[in-house]
Formats: structure tokens, sequence, C-alpha cells
């Protein structure tokens, strides 16, 4: 049985950083995709740490931040 927090890898981050994300609606790493890195460098809460490990995350889904 799959554990709930493999279907959302978002765990890995930071709670700060969690809450930054979930309060700006984005649940889901995929959704990410539509959003610049400097938007969600913006987001109260999250920082250099956090995107790096969120784009390790993406990388390992083939998924990047939008380019401006």
């Amino acid at each position: 049985m799959k554990d709930k927090k493999d279907d959302n890898p978002l765990h890995k981050l930071s709670n700060p950083a969690q809450r930054a994300l979930a309060n700006a609606g984005i649940t889901d790493i995929n959704q990410l995709s539509a959003w610049h890195e400097t938007d969600f460098m913006k987001l109260h809460g999250t920082g250099k740490k956090g995107l790096q490990i969120l784009k390790a995350l993406m990388a390992d889904r083939n998924i990047t931040f939008r380019k401006a």
C-alpha cells in the first residue's frame, strides 16, 4: 500500500513552505509548472533551501517552473 506522503512530494518541504504553497492554492507539485520561480520565492515562508528541494522534486518528474 502506498503511503499518503508518497503521493504528495511537497511534504519534503518545511512546514512554512508547505503552508505558503497551500495558502497560494498549490496542492500538487504539477501546479508549479504554471508558476515562475521568482513568484514562488515571493511567498512568505519560502527560501533558497525550499527552492532547491522543490526543483529536485520537480526534475524527478520532468516538471519545470514556467519561463518568462
